[in-house]
């Protein structure tokens, strides 16, 4: 398991995290108050409102834009459960606690490492929240429904896309992108790096962010090297082409399983999780089953799914 340490927790990290929790608690209770009728207006108190004010229910100053914040909030967890119960999912994913204010500092996970001064390759993020981050590959399958399922779950992910698999329909991931999922470098033909020159597997890694920022206009910053397998010349070629990291994985989600890297066979806080793009004629299933599957082993682990590209 790769254990890389954060640097020492600041008093404004934890200050930053006492005040997210104390905003959450608050709202709940905004909620709570609004549902049982706790929020007065003059109307309530037996006061009628003065000419030219707003109407008898329309809540006053700073406790009216507490009372519209609460609600908002209770707007959009009701949401998020009739999504989960139009997908088909038994339990509604669990929501991911704030980005930390200082993002922890990464390092190559120790059996990995190629050299010194190359982009660090972990499968681990460093946090104890109970999160996991959820990277989607290559590209092959363009099912609409997958945009639709994450965006009304709120699931954020990342996608590493080969340009081979992509190129025949990029307005596909100019949505995914449109819906704020990053896109990342996974080459421009899935080839398998260690058995190229160094000049050979730069034109695979440098190609693909050119293409990446013509398309998407913005350069990649994570790479993953296809099947997980790299040498020193791939992390040299990577930083060449302005890559800072190589996130690996932990598990990889399948519609009927999971796979685990680790000996006990579990979710740990900041586990990154692999899957692809492929439908029925690569699986037992569809994208929005994997999704069911691995949804239901993140929450019944107690864990949420939070963004890769806020920790890194």
């Amino acid at each position: 398991m790769q254990l890389v340490r954060q640097k020492g927790k600041s008093a404004r990290n934890a200050a930053f995290r006492r005040w997210w929790r104390f905003r959450i608690a608050l709202a709940g209770l905004l909620v709570a108050a609004l549902g049982s009728g706790c929020v007065g207006t003059t109307e309530s108190a037996g006061e009628k409102p003065a000419p030219g004010r707003p109407g008898a229910n329309a809540p006053q100053g700073a406790a009216g834009a507490l009372a519209a914040y609460a609600e908002k909030l209770r707007r959009a967890e009701v949401a998020r459960r009739a999504a989960a119960e139009r997908w088909g999912l038994k339990k509604v994913p669990l929501i991911a606690p704030a980005p930390p204010a200082v993002k922890p500092e990464i390092k190559t996970r120790k059996g990995f490492e190629a050299g010194p001064g190359l982009p660090p390759v972990f499968t681990t993020v460093p946090t104890k929240e109970k999160i996991v981050f959820l990277t989607i590959d290559d590209g092959a399958e363009k099912d609409p429904r997958l945009l639709r399922m994450m965006s009304e779950l709120r699931i954020p992910y990342s996608a590493f896309l080969s340009d081979y698999l992509v190129r025949d329909d990029h307005a596909y991931f100019e949505k995914m992108q449109d819906l704020g999922v990053t896109l990342h470098n996974h080459t421009l033909n899935h080839r398998y790096l260690p058995a190229l020159s160094f000049a050979e597997q730069r034109e695979e890694i440098c190609g693909q962010q050119a293409v990446l920022e013509k398309r998407y206009g913005k350069r990649p910053e994570l790479f993953r090297p296809p099947y997980g397998n790299y040498n020193a010349k791939t992390l040299r070629a990577a930083k060449s082409c302005g890559v800072k990291a190589v996130p690996l994985w932990a598990a990889e989600a399948f519609p009927d399983r999971m796979e685990w890297r680790e000996w006990d066979r579990d979710l740990h806080p900041g586990d990154i999780i692999l899957t692809h793009f492929r439908g029925r004629e690569d699986w037992n299933g569809t994208m929005p089953d994997m999704i069911r599957r691995v949804m239901k082993t993140i929450t019944d682990k107690g864990y949420a799914v939070a963004r890769l590209e806020d920790y890194l």
